[in-house]
């Protein structure tokens, strides 16, 4: 799809600024937001407990729109700080 001028996130964009970042610097910015405790609390709700952190942190990011659009914006200047930019979104500022 890259050579037609698309570039594709594997689950979406969310997913792949987890990856990119990893679950120790995604934890440190839900820390430095305050949200690190309400993380906590979701990651010890029984549907979640045992799951993969980046699945976790997914599913926290994606369980309110107003905390997805915030950390949207945040998840991607940590990326471009750390020069660890997800390939898609690489790609895609390159062609730009």
């Amino acid at each position: 799809m890259e050579h037609l001028g698309f570039y594709v996130c594997v689950k979406d964009l969310e997913d792949e600024l987890i990856r990119a970042l990893g679950a120790a610097r995604v934890e440190a910015l839900f820390d430095s937001q305050g949200d690190l405790r309400l993380f906590r609390s979701f990651q010890s709700q029984p549907a979640w407990r045992g799951r993969e952190p980046e699945a976790q942190m997914w599913r926290f990011l994606r369980s309110s729109s107003r905390r997805n659009l915030r950390y949207a914006r945040l998840l991607v200047e940590a990326a471009v700080d750390r020069d660890t930019l997800p390939r898609p979104l690489d790609a895609l500022l390159t062609v730009v």
